[in-house]
């Protein structure tokens, strides 16, 4: 029996463990005879160490934006030598790292957070490690966290990173593939159209953390009385029972949505999507060619992100001196501008070369050596570092 280890960071839900659970969901859907095991590295060494991160890391964005901004963009963002920013903790984390292999003992690494990744890689320097791994992406760029020495794969978000650590990173083309960020196979495609023409639906993301801003539009949204809005606001109870008072019939909270099926199902009754720069509930919208508006950002990744988007016209920022609710309406109801947005959307889809889901199972599943018979067109050029 065949092991994959997954490895995101923290406990708290994020798009690093969305994207670790999509892809051991196709697994489980699409191969046989495979374990699959997901581990947070923080709460193996320590639960009161992860306890303590992640407190502080959430303190941190709410309470110091500005500063945590700069922080992370001089410390990971910037050509920083990673021997500098790691070097005072790096010691134990790899002791932990080289434990957690030798007790898991997996055939295949998965890292959809850079830390572990970084880790793996100077075990791979040192000779300390001989795991096939795969890096895989969860924003629209690489922050120097990242390890890449070592990696033997990688699941990139765009065309423009492929070529990018080709030219910086010299890694071979042929250890790469654009897969987009994953998301789950339940967030099936859809065609666009504004389904509710004369009272559109629209979907309001971003407050699972209570980080996202939502309720700084409480006003707008009261006046906003021409669209029906779905607020997701999962597990942030508070933001919950502040709109349920609201007791207003074109507002709906929702709680936290577990099953993606479900979700697919909302994607699928809305005309927009109105939420912050994350990488899995952007691409979800991508996925589901729902028009994007940007209505808050949390400092350092999702400002990086942002930054992408709006420079290959893939979603709409509002602009928090108008209405709300005008902006929205103008853009969906311009054809000229949506039909320029679905040109974007084409665009970013065609880049993308491993869209299906089997397609990146065929993948993990050739570089575990249980791949069977002839390998397909799609993956030969993959077979020389697979099986280095």
């Amino acid at each position: 029996m065949k092991k994959i280890l997954f490895l995101p960071l923290f406990r708290m839900q994020s798009g690093h463990h969305q994207v670790a659970e999509a892809l051991m969901d196709m697994l489980k859907k699409h191969t046989s005879g495979v374990t699959l095991k997901k581990v947070d590295l923080l709460s193996y060494t320590s639960n009161s160490l992860e306890k303590m991160i992640t407190t502080g890391y959430l303190k941190w964005i709410r309470y110091a934006p500005e500063t945590y901004n700069l922080a992370y963009k001089n410390l990971f963002y910037v050509s920083l030598p990673k021997e500098r920013s790691f070097k005072w903790y790096q010691h134990i984390f790899l002791k932990k790292m080289e434990q957690l292999i030798a007790e898991e003992k997996p055939d295949l690494i998965v890292c959809t957070h850079g830390f572990p990744s970084y880790l793996l890689s100077q075990l791979k320097i040192k000779g300390k490690c001989n795991i096939p791994i795969i890096n895989v992406y969860t924003d629209f760029f690489i922050n120097n966290v990242w390890g890449s020495k070592g990696i033997d794969f990688h699941f990139l978000p765009t065309q423009e990173l492929k070529e990018k650590l080709i030219i910086k990173n010299q890694i071979p083309k042929h250890s790469m593939m654009v897969t987009g960020i994953p998301v789950h196979e339940e967030i099936t495609k859809r065609a666009r159209g504004l389904k509710n023409a004369d009272r559109p639906k629209i979907l309001i993301s971003g407050g699972n953390s209570g980080l996202g801003g939502i309720l700084n539009l409480e006003d707008e949204l009261k006046k906003s009385t021409d669209c029906d809005y779905f607020v997701l606001c999962g597990n942030n109870k508070k933001l919950y029972d502040a709109i349920d008072t609201w007791n207003l019939a074109h507002i709906n909270p929702l709680p936290y949505i577990s099953s993606r099926s479900e979700m697919n199902k909302l994607y699928e009754e809305v005309d927009a999507i109105v939420t912050k720069p994350g990488g899995v509930t952007i691409s979800e919208a991508l996925r589901k060619r729902l028009p994007i508006f940007v209505h808050s950002m949390l400092p350092g990744q999702e400002e990086i992100n942002l930054q992408y988007l709006k420079d290959h016209k893939l979603v709409f920022e509002l602009n928090h001196n108008l209405s709300f609710e005008k902006q929205i309406l103008s853009i969906l109801k311009d054809h000229k501008k949506m039909d320029q947005w679905d040109i974007s959307i084409e665009s970013y889809q065609r880049e993308i070369e491993l869209e299906k889901p089997e397609r990146m199972v065929e993948v993990m599943k050739l570089i575990l050596n249980l791949k069977q018979a002839s390998k397909p067109s799609y993956l030969t050029n993959q077979s020389k570092v697979i099986y280095s």
